[in-house]
């Protein structure tokens, strides 16, 4: 049966269902929960960034009141590791136990975790545990610990993954070009400050098994894990996922701390609880970004790049177990809008005495956008060519697509051209380089323009999705996607209202509890309306085809004489609603479905001021164009764009994870660590291009992680335009006042 075009619902403004809650205060959090008998846990955590651990004595914690128990690796040799995210090579021979034991390897590592009746207890009796740690040598810098004769773990050297993309770069290119141009950067490492840290709640269960309340992206990833240590059958552990307060990509992994409240739980046969502090945050993991890059491109004298070199040095932390995939991403995605005959990237995921690393908003996207992004914007530099033109010139044309990248990824579909066209009419082009030209001949302030033409990745892996019709004519739907903020009780019920054409208020959303979800992945890599709204695009198309059979069998009626009208079943003058037909027995369709990656894109510019006296930025105006194929409601797209923009800005301007040369972190508070609030909030303009998702019934791209890549180059690129240097390298993230004044000097 062919379906009626999608116009109703999908690219409606609808309201947040999930709102009204949660700004009057009334969303329940893990730390919200009240379970009976429920403990907290505090963690013992080392001071040191790199030692022999010679001793944790916690008998002076013990002995206070009200404490339930104390344990370090000692106690609990059967305490399981932690669990690889994905990469399995990347671990062997670098064991990340849950409680430290043999060595410490970053400031914050647990050493033991204490229970008590409430937290302030646990925190007292934490202080009070002793250690004795030996110090060992510091490495900070991925690329020197690459090189350092200091081995994180013995007989492994501190390269945990090493990848080549493409093919190498022969010298006669180099020496045959017009222009070589050649630069260094530094992706700083970046705290993901969620307004909820993690936390995590486990409660034993009278046939062994558990009961588990996370703040996480991916229930069922957690419910395996958990199994897999405790050897539990995946039936016996049920993560249920209640509001979360932002994840960013730090809350799809299974953390060392998981597993030891889990232990803790199964100790004393009651519910334990573990919400983690500010302080925790900032100076444990995980961290985003940490890179070293160094990048090479060769172009003819009319601008064509002719080839591209790109070599990455990735901090990935003490352990790999959750972020040595990144830089791979960064690789892959290397090239970004462009064509480009020759290209070869060699990335090495590095361990140090920093906290690990985890995909942060972006994911190996934001980073491989700024290696490449600063690199045309000095190539344009040098040729004198206008940067905007000079991209024109070597965009991949949308006659090329798909298109399959020198480094392995197949981008789906594409109008680069189009999305640049659009933010610089949308910024006043000309009029800024007008001005910015009036400017240079008098004592203003200089002016920048910065641009950035990024192509992201989204969307991996299958989804299961089931809807079902009820007997009171309402409907529910069924993801095994997780909302972390996401929008997903307004924007999934959408989608299944508009292919069963009946009103979006009969359509509830059921997810993140793995006792009703029989399988799921989770929402990250903005992957949530891509693939898991396409399996409820399907799953509501599978209900009306089994409703029309069973209609068909019901009133003896061949199959194609059985219409479908707004929620209705039709055959003739026959009408039958489907919560009639759901009376007599379930009436449920569900799928799994999965899809190719998509390549979401867009181009971004920048407008800054700078005062070369104390290199102070003011960023005037920032247009952000994105290409995220349909949109099903752009008012949440709206939302993530804002957000996504904000963590941009912050990268470009004001964040950064410092260590001092001992490997202790330099923030531990918000005091220390500077985010944007709305006050740095500059002139924003959003626009966008379609171009459809040809491999999804939705058409839907990603859309969660445009600005983290958009805005830091090109707000960078607008720095370096404002003050005319020639020489990338003296300019770094974060564009402190500083950083700048030291450039223009």
């Amino acid at each position: 049966m062919s379906r009626r075009p999608m116009a109703r619902l999908i690219g409606a403004r609808l309201q947040r269902r999930e709102d009204p809650p949660l700004v009057r205060g009334a969303g329940a959090y893990v730390g919200d929960l009240r379970v009976p008998g429920c403990l907290e846990a505090a963690f013992v955590r080392s001071d040191v960034a790199h030692g022999e651990l010679r001793a944790v004595d916690l008998a002076p914690a013990r002995r206070l009141p009200e404490v339930a128990g104390a344990w370090s690796h000692a106690d609990l040799p059967a305490l399981p590791d932690t669990p690889p995210m994905l990469d399995r090579e990347s671990v062997r021979g670098r064991p990340w136990p849950a409680l430290a034991t043999g060595r410490v390897r970053y400031v914050g590592e647990p050493l033991a975790i204490v229970v008590a009746a409430d937290r302030y207890l646990a925190e007292d009796a934490r202080d009070a545990a002793r250690i004795d740690i030996a110090p060992l040598p510091v490495v900070l810098d991925p690329t020197e610990a690459a090189a350092s004769a200091v081995r994180l773990f013995p007989g492994s050297d501190n390269v945990a993954l090493q990848r080549d993309f493409g093919e190498p770069i022969g010298d006669p290119v180099w020496r045959a070009a017009a222009v070589v141009v050649e630069a260094r950067y530094r992706q700083q490492l970046l705290a993901h400050t969620y307004l909820e840290a993690r936390a995590i709640l486990v409660s034993p269960r009278p046939d062994g098994g558990l009961t588990v309340w996370a703040s996480h992206q991916a229930p069922h990833r957690l419910r395996g894990d958990l199994a897999g240590a405790f050897g539990l059958r995946t039936e016996q552990v049920r993560v249920i996922v209640p509001d979360v307060g932002g994840a960013f990509g730090g809350k799809s992994q299974t953390w060392p701390e998981y597993l030891a409240v889990a232990a803790a739980a199964l100790q004393l046969g009651r519910p334990v609880r573990w919400t983690e502090d500010r302080a925790e945050a900032l100076a444990g993991p995980p961290h985003g970004r940490g890179q070293n890059q160094w990048a090479r491109m060769a172009a003819d004298a009319d601008g064509r790049i002719l080839a591209y070199e790109l070599h990455i040095d990735a901090d990935v932390g003490a352990y790999p177990h959750t972020g040595a995939f990144v830089p791979v991403i960064s690789a892959m995605i290397a090239t970004g809008a462009y064509s480009i005959p020759q290209v070869h990237v060699k990335t090495r995921s590095v361990v140090t005495n920093t906290a690990p690393t985890s995909p942060y908003r972006g994911a190996g996207r934001p980073e491989a956008a700024a290696a490449i992004e600063r690199t045309v914007e000095l190539l344009a530099r040098r040729l004198g060519i206008d940067p905007a033109e000079l991209r024109r010139r070597n965009f991949i044309a949308p006659q090329d697509f798909p298109y399959t990248t020198p480094t392995g990824f197949t981008y789906d579909s594409g109008d680069y051209a189009a999305a640049l066209d659009v933010a610089l009419r949308e910024l006043g082009y000309d009029r800024w380089r007008a001005e910015q030209a009036r400017r240079r001949d008098t004592a203003a302030p200089p002016l920048g323009i910065g641009l950035c033409a990024y192509v992201e990745r989204s969307g991996i892996g299958e989804e299961f999705g089931a809807v079902e019709a009820c007997p009171d004519g309402t409907f529910v739907a069924l993801s095994g996607c997780c909302s972390t903020g996401q929008g997903h009780a307004t924007s999934f019920p959408q989608v299944v209202a508009d292919v069963l054409d009946v009103d979006v208020d009969r359509v509830r959303l059921v997810e993140r509890d793995t006792a009703v979800i029989p399988r799921g992945t989770g929402s990250f890599a903005s992957r949530s309306m891509q693939i898991g709204g396409a399996a409820l695009y399907r799953a509501a198309g599978e209900l009306i085809d089994l409703a029309r059979r069973r209609a068909a069998e019901k009133w003896a009626v061949p199959v194609d004489d059985v219409g479908y009208d707004g929620g209705e079943l039709v055959a003739g003058d026959r009408r039958m609603p489907l919560g009639e037909l759901a009376g007599a027995a379930q009436l449920r369709a569900e799928v799994t479905t999965s899809a190719p990656e998509a390549f979401p894109f867009g181009a971004y510019a920048a407008v800054v001021e700078v005062d070369p006296e104390l290199g102070d930025v003011t960023v005037l105006r920032i247009v952000a164009v994105d290409d995220y194929g349909v949109v099903v409601n752009p008012l949440i797209v709206d939302g993530q764009a804002y957000g996504s923009t904000m963590q941009g800005l912050g990268q470009a301007l004001y964040e950064d994870v410092r260590y001092e040369r001992d490997g202790t972190p330099a923030a531990r508070s918000l005091l220390d660590y500077l985010i944007p609030t709305v006050s740095e909030l500059p002139p924003l303009a959003f626009a966008e291009t379609c171009t459809p998702n040809p491999n999804t019934p939705l058409g839907a791209k990603g859309a969660g992680e445009s600005g983290c890549i958009g805005v830091p180059p090109a707000i960078v690129n607008a720095v370096v335009d404002a003050l005319g240097l020639d020489d990338p390298s003296a300019l770094q993230m974060p564009l402190t006042p500083y950083t700048c004044w030291s450039a223009a000097q």
